[in-house]
């Protein structure tokens, strides 16, 4: 089932689609926006210089410190009277990044969503928890919007008060909770402590997002609450969730493409890869008023699938994203990402599916200290156990982390409300 013709339309016929939008974007972006108009005056280009999607190589990127260099509102197009809402990035690593919305901008939105819970498996029968949280992240009202333009019933509970959120799993029966994958095992873990087995509930789908997750992870949430895992994928600068989601064959997410151009870059060069080959994803929307984005470059790693899939959507597929160009951790001259980690944290049985990772420097050199957590039920040999680690985890590495420790079970702490943290970078202070 789909939600609407888009999605099993021809190459040909979303390429028509595409073109017609990109030109009313970049319009829209030059005249309205002083950044972007700039831009181009920069470039020596026009508007009429940009007919389709095959031109936009001709367009520098837009990054994050462009949003940044232009807070608050600066890369809108529109003004704040014709603005019916604003969401806002984490703003982890500085001012967040604001986005505004139309009304037709939400519509857009909730439609993008619509389509998202549709390929997930999800119909208008059914009732869906929203543990995602609400306020500024897009996580929230997002999914809570495109929920309701199914026609399905939605739980707003948003993030934390977990043991309400397992009752309310049990009570109300729902069939599918929307949430990170790291509060999806937390979940789990709750469910436990209050005596109740979360696979003999009705739910039956998570649809994770908001942090990578490898597929060593997405087979734990599934085993640990007997379910099917979906991943969902968006980012505030370019609408929230609803880019792009896997659908029910879960080989690779599903990009709306009449909504959003992607292309995959070499995070080095700028330059496009080929096709089935890893870089950056770079996204230009092309159905927004009041934030046209043109090129971003998201940081994101990934690959690009243009095969139909067997579900038989045309969408282009990107793979699952497990790590961000800027995620990439360089110690003692070697590169790695903390999704490597995790997948080493997953191999092993006697192990709790979390861990964290510090960063130290002592005098010239850099130190990599790893923890992960044993499973409540271990009764081995720790000595036995850390070897087997620290021999997998210097394969995958191509280095010997410094520290290795292995605490009890519940000794790192857990993320009710947000994106988890795993890496602590202690060498800057």
């Amino acid at each position: 089932m789909v939600f609407d013709s888009t999605e099993t339309a021809s190459r040909e016929e979303l390429r028509e689609v595409q073109d017609g939008r990109l030109r009313e974007t970049v319009r829209n972006a030059y005249e309205n926006v002083e950044f972007y108009r700039e831009t181009f005056d920069e470039a020596g280009l026009s508007p009429a210089d940009i007919e389709s999607v095959e031109d936009l190589s001709k367009l520098p990127f837009t990054t994050k410190e462009d949003f940044r260099d232009h807070y608050p509102t600066g890369m809108f197009a529109v003004d704040m009277d014709d603005v019916i809402r604003v969401h806002a990035s984490s703003g982890t690593t500085g001012k967040p990044k604001i986005v505004g919305y139309t009304r037709e901008d939400l519509d857009v939105w909730s439609k993008a969503v619509a389509r998202c819970l549709v390929a997930a498996g999800v119909g208008s029968d059914d009732v869906v928890q929203n543990a995602y949280g609400y306020g500024l992240f897009t996580g929230g009202l997002g999914l809570h919007q495109g929920v309701e333009e199914l026609g399905a019933t939605v739980i707003p509970i948003g993030g934390g008060n977990t043991q309400r959120q397992v009752e309310l799993l049990s009570d109300l029966g729902s069939d599918v909770i929307a949430c990170t994958p790291s509060y999806a095992l937390y979940l789990a873990e709750v469910a436990d402590d209050m005596g109740i087995d979360i696979r003999d509930l009705p739910l039956r789908t998570v649809i994770f997002g908001a942090e990578p997750c490898t597929e060593p992870m997405r087979n734990e949430i599934e085993a640990r609450l007997g379910v099917t895992g979906i991943d969902i994928y968006g980012l505030s600068e370019i609408v929230g969730p609803g880019v792009s989601v896997e659908c029910e064959a879960q080989d690779g997410l599903h990009i709306w493409e009449d909504y959003f151009y992607p292309e995959v870059v070499d995070p080095n060069t700028g330059d496009p890869v080929e096709e089935g080959e890893e870089g950056e994803l770079v996204l230009t929307t092309l159905a927004k008023d009041a934030l046209p984005v043109l090129r971003y470059r998201t940081g994101d790693l990934t690959t690009l699938d243009y095969g139909t899939c067997e579900c038989g959507r045309t969408c282009v597929r990107m793979d699952n994203i497990t790590g961000r160009s800027d995620d990439l951790i360089i110690v003692r001259g070697v590169n790695f990402y903390p999704s490597e980690i995790e997948s080493v944290v997953l191999e092993f049985d006697e192990i709790a599916p979390h861990y964290r990772i510090d960063l130290r420097r002592e005098g010239t050199l850099d130190r990599v200290e790893i923890t992960v957590e044993l499973v409540e039920e271990f009764g081995g040999s720790l000595s036995d156990l850390e070897g087997r680690i620290q021999k997998r985890l210097s394969n995958v590495l191509s280095f010997t982390p410094d520290e290795l420790n292995l605490v009890e079970y519940g000794d790192i702490a857990r993320t009710e409300v947000g994106k988890v943290q795993r890496v602590y970078d202690h060498r800057g202070q």
